[in-house]
């Protein structure tokens, strides 16, 4: 445990990583950032490809952690001039597209490979002629750019991990696609080797180009899905920093002055007009209006703000203007803090996530030992058929890789928190998400949290008058007003095919009611307060 002065100086940085493939990748960064001097605590989740790690500001910093993820094999996307988030989004897309092109050009050119090893298969008539030697030099000639141009990221990320004596998905790849694409190589060039000679002629030996161009091929595909989920990953975090305003009116020097966001300081007096976000949180100091804070609270009714009252940034004003001293900015605001709650759930373990990721970390070395077993048992038993022995090792090595047991949890885990967040609802970790099937009760504290999010007429009671007549003169009174109720009533006059009159006088107590002339009548409409 972290002693006080420890505690007071630790930070939380979340970096977007590049270069991880599988649940084992993700198992080594953590273990090569916990061992980083200053280094609390690190989880690296493998479905964001987000490392969320707690370091004592005095014995680290975002370049050592870096360097910590540089050193175990992979990169990290470090904060630049420019924010976060368009870095992270540029890496992203450059990612994408250099995958999407590596993986069409291996398609097209594994396509005909696959055509010429299988055709004969198909068309026995055919097979005669397609298993020859001029035909497997064309394989070779199609296969060889698959393997070490587009399948090059296997071969270097396997040759970075083995000079650190460990292994992963990479490793996987390379020595199943690599043995069949040497075997093949051999055979084509030495048949001899493989095949007996008929009359000082030797027949074409069996090749497996197809296997390896192909296996390459459905990897990269693979790959490809995976870059455009991630393109996709930071969708709840976009849109929730997509409701903050960009721009502030502040007074600064008895002047007033639009600045960007960042440029808003604490004590800052900002002014706010009818229909403009609110840019930051603060304490209203004079004016009055009624903000909308349905993306905060879920309630359609607007609330009404004098001075003394509290504005959160982000939301809504929508009548009246006021000025406020800004109180929170930048990181401190409560819409940083959803959006810092929404990365911390998606980047947090469930339990059940950290058992997968221990087998995840043992299952590729002992995918390679029972490789090489079953091979060496085929050749055992079958001396005579080395290339069977080969496919084992191959089939093996590809079928086994452990992808699918690292991504499930922890991709339910984004989708669920970022599916949440879209809708209002924040998650607070992946163990409350994994426990929430276990709820028996659910209570709410306000009805605008299930409901549809706007009001609409219920009722008329009428006295005195009849229901239509009453309905239209409120809408009439209404119909200047941009409260939720007063549209609320506009829409049930409309939709009776009633015509609101023109009001004349009109006047808004925000947060209270509206006077307006109608048709030579005061009408007033509005709480119980401002009736009394």
């Amino acid at each position: 445990m972290p002693d006080a002065a420890q505690a007071g100086s630790l930070k939380t940085a979340d970096l977007p990583l590049v270069g991880m493939h599988c649940a084992s990748c993700a198992g080594r960064i953590e273990r090569a950032l916990r061992k980083t001097p200053g280094v609390a605590e690190a989880n690296v989740n493998f479905a964001t490809t987000h490392a969320t790690i707690r370091y004592d500001s005095q014995a680290a910093n975002l370049d050592t952690l870096g360097e910590a993820v540089r050193k175990a094999g992979y990169d990290v996307i470090l904060p630049a001039a420019d924010p976060e988030e368009d870095a992270e989004t540029q890496a992203r897309d450059a990612e994408y597209h250099e995958q999407r092109r590596k993986f069409f050009i291996a398609l097209a050119l594994s396509i005909p490979v696959a055509v010429l090893a299988m055709a004969g298969h198909a068309v026995p008539a055919l097979e005669s002629s397609l298993d020859t030697p001029a035909v497997h030099w064309i394989e070779l000639a199609l296969t060889t750019p698959v393997v070490f141009w587009a399948g090059s990221e296997f071969f270097t990320g396997a040759w970075r991990l083995a000079k650190q004596r460990a292994a992963d998905m990479n490793t996987l790849v390379a020595l199943g696609t690599f043995a069949a694409y040497m075997f093949s190589l051999a055979a084509t060039l030495v048949p001899g080797w493989f095949t007996p000679s008929a009359h000082g002629m030797h027949m074409a030996a069996p090749v497996y180009y197809e296997s390896a161009a192909l296996i390459i091929t459905l990897i990269l595909m693979g790959r490809l899905l995976e870059a455009g989920a991630r393109r996709r990953t930071g969708g709840a975090i976009r849109a929730l920093m997509d409701l903050q305003a960009k721009t502030a009116r502040v007074e600064r020097g008895g002047r007033e002055l639009d600045l960007s966001i960042a440029e808003v300081r604490a004590g800052d007096i900002v002014l706010v007009r009818p229909g403009e976000k609110i840019p930051v949180d603060g304490e209203v100091l004079d004016g009055a209006s009624a903000v909308d804070e349905s993306m905060l609270t879920g309630e359609p009714m607007p609330a009404g703000k004098k001075a003394g009252d509290t504005v959160i940034g982000a939301t809504i004003n929508k009548t009246g203007a006021f000025r406020f001293r800004a109180t929170k900015v930048g990181a401190e605001t409560v819409l940083q803090q959803i959006v810092r709650t929404v990365r911390e759930a998606q980047g947090s373990k469930a339990p059940i996530q950290r058992l997968a990721d221990t087998i995840a970390g043992w299952f590729v070395p002992a995918v390679i030992l029972i490789a090489i077993l079953a091979a060496a048992l085929w050749l055992v038993f079958a001396p005579h058929q080395p290339a069977l022995a080969l496919i084992v090792f191959v089939s093996v090595l590809i079928i086994a890789c452990p992808c699918a047991l690292g991504l499930a949890t922890p991709t339910a885990i984004m989708v669920g928190t970022g599916a949440g967040a879209r809708r209002g609802i924040l998650i607070k970790n992946a163990a409350a998400l994994e426990t929430a099937h276990r709820l028996t009760t659910i209570v709410l504290d306000k009805t605008g949290t299930i409901t549809e999010g706007r009001p609409a007429v219920a009722d008329i009671l009428p006295q005195g008058i009849t229901a239509n007549e009453l309905l239209r003169l409120a809408a009439s009174a209404e119909a200047n007003s941009e409260h939720a109720l007063g549209s609320a009533i506009v829409e049930a006059a409309r939709s009776r095919g009633l015509t609101p009159a023109r009001a004349e006088n009109f006047a808004s107590s925000p947060g209270r009611g509206i006077k307006a002339m109608v048709e030579g009548r005061a009408l007033i409409a509005g709480n119980a307060a401002f009736m009394d």
